[in-house]
């Protein structure tokens, strides 16, 4: 089998699996009430076990198996904005990302309430229900609508991303926090948002969103000078135009 045609049964099974997660996550939806809770992990897990026994599996709720020598690696995220599920705030995703070799290779990502599922495969383009999408064009910061998130630890550390906000919320048209880092990076890819960063993040926080957004025409660094983004800590994702402007605002604000 070719490395396009092993992609492309990858892609087909994680896009299933992300539907099956979502449809638990809908169903549920309102009646949870548990900070904890997450949609079944497990049976991702295990359907992974069962279908592709010989891959490795990075899940955020444990459960996952790194194999030596594997060549793909599945890095789950089974629901990507906890709070907002136990609060009945409707925004969280399924998140699923396939690395080849190290390198990431497809990402699917499900809004199980708008039924929107953002999908990408290593420079085949990112689309949405089916659907090409793309980044902005918007190019002046003060026109732009950006969005970012804030770490677990905030309320103990010092380095909370709290002048970060402030700097871009006064220099940018507007700031969003939704509380999905799988949906903020779709929303970068699909040109809701023109730029998205956030701090002390997880390899399944971004390893589709970041694929979806590259594919659709985005740029993705770290958030200290735009060096090389690696999976997890910091991310800066935009529209490309405003990477510069945005790099500066976050550097600004630490002085």
């Amino acid at each position: 089998m070719s490395a396009a045609s092993e992609l492309e049964r990858l892609l087909g099974l994680a896009t299933r699996l992300a539907r099956e997660a979502g449809a638990i996550q809908r169903a549920s939806y309102e009646a949870v009430r548990t900070i904890d809770s997450k949609s079944q992990p497990n049976d991702l897990v295990a359907a992974l076990a069962e279908e592709r026994p010989h891959d490795s599996v990075l899940a955020e709720e444990g459960g996952g198996t790194e194999k030596p020598g594997a060549t793909y690696r599945w890095v789950i995220d089974p629901l990507d904005g906890t709070t907002n599920y136990a609060h009945g705030y409707p925004r969280f995703a399924v998140s699923i990302g396939v690395e080849r070799e190290g390198a990431q290779a497809c990402g699917v990502v499900y809004d199980p309430l708008l039924d929107e599922l953002y999908h990408a495969v290593r420079s085949g383009g990112a689309f949405r229900n089916g659907r090409r999408i793309s980044v902005s064009r918007e190019a002046d910061l003060r026109r732009a609508l950006v969005s970012t998130g804030f770490a677990y630890d905030k309320a103990i550390t010092e380095d909370d991303n709290t002048r970060e906000f402030r700097a871009l919320l006064k220099n940018a048209r507007e700031v969003r926090r939704d509380g999905s880092a799988a949906l903020d990076l779709c929303y970068v890819a699909g040109g809701r948002f023109d730029a998205y960063w956030e701090f002390k993040l997880k390899p399944w926080d971004v390893a589709a969103g970041t694929l979806i957004v590259t594919e659709a025409g985005g740029r993705v660094t770290d958030t200290v000078g735009g060096g090389e983004f690696r999976s997890g800590a910091s991310v800066l994702a935009s529209n490309g135009a405003l990477h510069a402007a945005m790099l500066a605002g976050l550097a600004a604000a630490k002085t």
